[in-house]
């Protein structure tokens, strides 16, 4: 009577351990998917200081590729950016990855990326690990990206004009938060003027606001590369579990910030129910 019972029982546990494998497998095969599969993710920001000529004007915003390739020579990276019609490309640190540096990749890509558009770009806190800092941002400048370092521009259509301000990652002038709100009061805005500022980091939101700027382009969390549902996202660097700001718009106070999910990984080598994603931000007047 008990021989059955045993052969059953080992049936059992191979069942068990091919329905664990195909499930592994499952979980491998959709974790790649995710890790490759690029989403645009459509965002509008209204406020009644933006003049009204640059009602619908969209900003297409990469951040953080680390060296990542999404076909040969970022050919579908391209070709989804492409196809949100930017008016302006907006890339927002982490271009490249201080642990595999590839500056062939980087500069292809912002060579492609300004063809389509004008290209602005700043720098992440990884650009400022590498020594080839110099040869990046000479070789963007080259490709016809603007690199604004603690420095604004005036974007102008129609007859009116806002600003497009972009700072260094605090990494590169002493790396406080101090340091990064002296930067800040350095840059040249006007108060009257509708201003968007490019910053890698989203941790320091209250600096941006407290500074008056209208809208914040940032990057950085990756998500919170481990995105738990109904929770967001696990962790970020500068935030530590479960980060406030780890993807998509916040306000408060007449300042938006919008933190891209970015496209690449670094330290951590994959993301979890996160997919890279291109973020597009069509700017409005006041509902």
């Amino acid at each position: 009577m008990t021989k059955p019972v045993r052969v059953g029982r080992k049936k059992k546990r191979l069942l068990f351990a091919a329905g664990s494998l195909i499930l592994a497998a499952a979980l491998g095969v959709w974790i790649a998917w995710g890790n490759t599969a690029l989403v645009v993710t459509e965002l509008t920001v209204t406020s009644a200081r933006l003049p009204h000529a640059f009602e619908g004007f969209r900003m297409a915003q990469v951040s953080d590729l680390h060296n990542g390739t999404f076909g040969e020579d970022n050919r579908r990276l391209i070709e989804e950016l492409a196809g949100t019609e930017p008016d302006c490309v907006v890339l927002t640190g982490d271009l490249v990855d201080s642990r595999h540096t590839d500056m062939e990749v980087a500069l292809s890509f912002g060579r492609q990326a300004a063809a389509l558009a004008p290209t602005y770009y700043v720098t992440g806190n990884h650009e400022a690990r590498i020594d080839e800092i110099e040869q990046l941002k000479t070789g963007l400048e080259e490709a016809g990206v603007v690199v604004l370092e603690n420095e604004s521009v005036l974007l102008e259509r129609a007859g009116a004009a806002i600003a497009l301000a972009g700072v260094g990652d605090p990494s590169f002038y002493g790396g406080t938060a101090e340091d990064l709100q002296r930067e800040l009061e350095r840059l040249p805005l006007e108060e009257n003027v509708y201003t968007v500022l490019l910053s890698h980091r989203p941790e320091y939101f209250t600096l941006y606001g407290e500074r008056g700027i209208d809208l914040v382009l940032t990057g950085h969390a990756h998500g919170g590369q481990f995105r738990v549902p109904g929770l967001g996202g696990l962790w970020a660097p500068g935030q530590g579990l479960f980060p406030p700001y780890d993807a998509g718009l916040y306000e408060r106070d007449g300042t938006a910030m919008v933190v891209s999910r970015g496209v690449g990984n670094s330290l951590f080598p994959f993301r979890v129910n996160n997919r890279p994603e291109i973020v597009v931000v069509t700017l409005g007047g006041e509902p």
